[in-house]
């Protein structure tokens, strides 16, 4: 009787061993898993207007993180635009005449200002832009997220090895071996590895940087609200929100910023291991509602929208981590109104350069838009990321964009 009773207990504690083994390699499982919808990284542009204001990453998070996430971004990106100079007539009657023509084919002498009032402005971007961004997300509970932002900046010329993939050798060398023809832009015209940073506003303000030149751009604070919905569980489908406030501490631009976001993912779970996300959202930001002091015109437009589309496909490990690619559509809004663009003259070296000699100031009156690369790796200790960004509009503001960002999740 003792045997058998000795006997059945091994039994069932072996069957309880089995059965802690498996319990354990799930929770195993789950805390390895630890991907949270796409988590990206901050893909915006170097934009020489965008650089100076807070704007919005899209947030295509589930949920907030479980843990304090560290994260830090750096991205550089190589803005050209020459010289050009823009009129903008005051008087209706001139307007009128002007917008009766396609603006490269506008004649508009100018003999002075009493007789032909008019703004006037000059523009010309010439350098690599870094950006580096340090962030902490917090976790506030199961439905709220804060996000802190410090971002800051470094103009350079943009020399081997520093920028192996945006310097204006490996572009040029990109133009006339592979796509674009020689010299496109006017690049080597003006020369190579240069930095020509200048911009003076129709308030007569000037902007200018130089080489090595370094700011802080400001800080942002992010709060998302995460809802709980039936279609999370039943459609694998998740919606957040976000309010954004932004303040602005370089020289040329000390102001604050306030903005909205809202985003929704699609979550597929495929076989094997993988797993499929669709995401979009949708952003507007006040850029300026309050200047703290006098501050240079970026762009008469007060506010600054953008939508963003992304589809991301993930592989998990044995081990637990994930290879993730994703693809990211990004257009913005443009800087200036858009009417004003019925009626400016732009003069530019327009003969000496093949194309684009008038983007510094056309650009500024149409939307921006990009295609993304991202790919991301992920453990449950670190998450790297990498990305190519390509203007879709071949504006050069920047032309080829790159960023590498890592993330870390503080122990509990």
């Amino acid at each position: 009787m003792f045997t058998y009773f000795c006997e059945m207990l091994k039994k069932r504690l072996l069957v309880l061993f089995y059965l802690s083994c498996l319990i354990i390699t799930a929770q195993e499982k789950d805390s390895l898993l630890i991907k949270n919808g796409i988590d990206n990284p901050s893909i915006l542009s170097t934009h020489h207007f965008g650089i100076f204001s807070s704007r919005i990453n899209t947030n295509f998070k589930y949920a907030p993180p479980q843990k304090t996430i560290l994260g830090f971004n750096y991205t550089s990106g190589n803005n050209f635009h020459p010289f050009v100079e823009a009129y903008f007539p005051k008087a209706p009657s001139v307007r009128e005449q002007l917008s009766q023509d396609k603006w490269h084919n506008r004649r508009f002498q100018f003999i002075d200002q009493e007789t032909t009032p008019a703004d006037y402005l000059n523009i010309v971007i010439d350098a690599v832009i870094k950006e580096f961004r340090f962030t902490a997300n917090i976790p506030i509970n199961k439905k709220h997220e804060l996000g802190i932002t410090l971002r800051s900046y470094l103009i350079t010329k943009g020399k081997h090895p520093f920028s192996l993939f945006t310097s204006d050798e490996s572009i040029e060398w990109f133009h006339s071996n592979i796509m674009g023809g020689e010299d496109p832009f006017g690049r080597r015209y003006y020369g190579l590895n240069q930095v020509n940073f200048s911009y003076l506003d129709r308030n007569n303000n000037t902007l200018e940087l130089n080489n090595n030149d370094f700011f802080i751009g400001g800080l942002e604070f992010n709060h998302y609200y995460y809802p709980e919905l039936l279609i999370n569980k039943s459609r694998n489908i998740y919606i957040n929100f976000g309010s954004h406030l932004g303040l602005n501490t370089s020289q040329y631009n000390a102001s604050i910023d306030v903005g909205f976001s809202v985003n929704a993912i699609k979550k597929l779970n495929l076989k094997n291991n993988y797993e499929l996300n669709f995401a979009i959202g949708a952003n507007v930001l006040r850029k300026n509602l309050i200047d703290i002091k006098e501050v240079i015109d970026l762009g008469n437009n007060p506010y600054i929208g953008s939508l963003q589309s992304e589809i991301e496909i993930t592989k998990y490990t044995k081990k637990g981590n994930f290879n993730a690619f994703g693809i990211n559509y990004h257009i913005q809004s443009r800087y200036n109104k858009k009417k004003e663009a019925d009626y400016y003259k732009l003069i530019g070296k327009w003969r000496e350069i093949n194309g684009g000699w008038h983007n510094g100031v056309y650009t500024l009156y149409t939307y921006l838009s990009s295609w993304n690369l991202i790919y991301t790796y992920g453990t449950p200790k670190y998450q790297l990321s990498c990305f190519v960004k390509e203007d879709l509009k071949v504006n050069n503001a920047p032309d080829f964009q790159t960023g590498i960002s890592l993330k870390i999740p503080l122990s509990k």
